[in-house]
């Protein structure tokens, strides 16, 4: 049965997907006017959590994220080689990482989206288009709703991208993470990464401890785990450097997981009916995975643009929010990513190991994890005129993070 609710309205962008993507362009389009249905399948924002909460020195520098969810600030981090190994010490003289509570931030956003105007919907799923409108289920049952465009902030598999005939992810890890119970707060604060082509296939395994837990995690290849991630994150956590004893042994708090696009950018991020965010749009440093920079970063460029499409009604100006120029930015990391996946025995890591305890790999490695550099800021929309298209224009500022 579909049901039409009796308030039914045209609103001016349906946004799918309630994480930090989709809450903060829903708040952003609202507090310039404009009406916004927000929808989640997840009855609660503060469940099934996907991400460690890892927030980089450029976001803490530019966004207001509240004091009170953030951890202590992280300036060191260690980088070890497979099995045992002295690890290579890398320092900072400022403050690079803050693991966040994500769940006190995602809550903290919907409440601000709220107060914004935005209108919330959770509990209820996407379903797809229905000639002009939109189809959602809410409890069994068919709602259709009316917006005059859309955005896909539904994850690395967005069923969004695929109704618009928009890009999709290809290149993809898993990963999986335990949330601990930290028994010990440690003085100066270090972010523990683990080079380890079986333990972490493509990508690295991780612990940091902000003080209240220890996140531990890794991620990879999914079909090149022997038996799977979980199996993977069981094996790294008997031997991960930075937990205690107790530590290892304590049942977790928590458990996340879930697909990463570590492809890059996608080219093809929008069309005349909306556009994508987040991991929907690729937006995460193929190298590193980060993605809560690159999502806050790409959902401020997606409110510029549909502001300047809602306000001079032209649905043509998204062709301006461009994946293929953005996706310029990430090609040095794109590389590396590759060569990174390359690597699939221990001896080989081991062996390219040594070259980062050289100078010039030393650099390498603090260029990585220190850099000042990040996803493009978000553009200023143009005036009428000033593009052949109408459309906002990206601000030239290379690199990613």
């Amino acid at each position: 049965m579909t049901v039409v609710p009796e308030d039914h309205v045209e609103y001016d962008v349906l946004v799918v997907g309630a994480g930090l993507a989709g809450l903060h362009l829903a708040g952003g389009l609202a507090e310039r006017g404009h009406s916004v249905l927000l929808c989640d399948r997840r009855s609660d924002v503060t469940t099934s959590i996907r991400t460690t909460g890892i927030f980089v020195r450029r976001t803490l520098d530019d966004f207001d994220l509240p004091e009170r969810l953030l951890g202590p600030a992280i300036r060191r981090v260690n980088l070890y080689p497979p099995g045992p190994g002295v690890p290579i010490e890398l320092a900072s003289d400022r403050d690079e990482y803050r693991v966040g509570d994500v769940a006190g931030i995602y809550a903290a956003a919907l409440a601000d989206a709220r107060g914004a105007g935005v209108e919330v919907r959770l509990g209820t799923s996407y379903v797809g288009p229905c000639e002009d409108e939109f189809v959602l289920r809410h409890e069994g049952r068919r709602v259709v709703v009316s917006a005059r465009f859309i955005v896909g902030a539904d994850g690395a598999r967005s069923a969004v991208a695929r109704d618009l005939g928009l890009d999709s992810n290809t290149d993809l890890l898993v990963g999986a993470e335990d949330v601990l119970r930290a028994t010990h707060a440690p003085d100066s604060p270090i972010f523990h990464c683990v080079l380890d082509p079986v333990l972490a296939p493509g990508y690295l395994a991780w612990v940091v401890n902000d003080g209240t837990h220890v996140h531990v995690g890794t991620a990879g290849y999914p079909r090149r785990f022997p038996r799977g991630p979980r199996h993977a994150l069981a094996d790294f956590r008997a031997l991960a450097p930075g937990l205690n004893e107790e530590e290892r042994q304590a049942r977790r708090v928590e458990r996340r997981g879930g697909a990463i696009p570590v492809g890059g950018l996608l080219r093809r991020i929008s069309s005349g009916r909306g556009l994508l965010i987040g991991d929907a749009a690729g937006a995460v440093s193929p190298l590193t995975a980060g993605g809560l920079d690159p999502c806050l970063r790409l959902s401020d460029y997606a409110v510029e643009c549909l502001d300047e499409a809602l306000t001079l009604d032209d649905p043509a100006v998204l062709t301006g929010y461009d994946g293929a120029f953005l996706r310029q930015k990430f090609a040095g990391r794109v590389a590396m990513r590759a060569a990174l996946a390359r690597v699939r025995r221990r001896t080989v890591m081991t062996a390219g190991f040594a070259l980062l305890r050289t100078p010039p790999g030393r650099w390498a490695a603090e260029h990585i994890m220190f850099a000042d550099r990040s996803f493009p800021d978000a553009p200023k929309a143009r005036k009428r005129g000033s593009n052949p298209r109408g459309s906002v224009l990206p601000v030239a500022r290379s690199g990613v993070r």
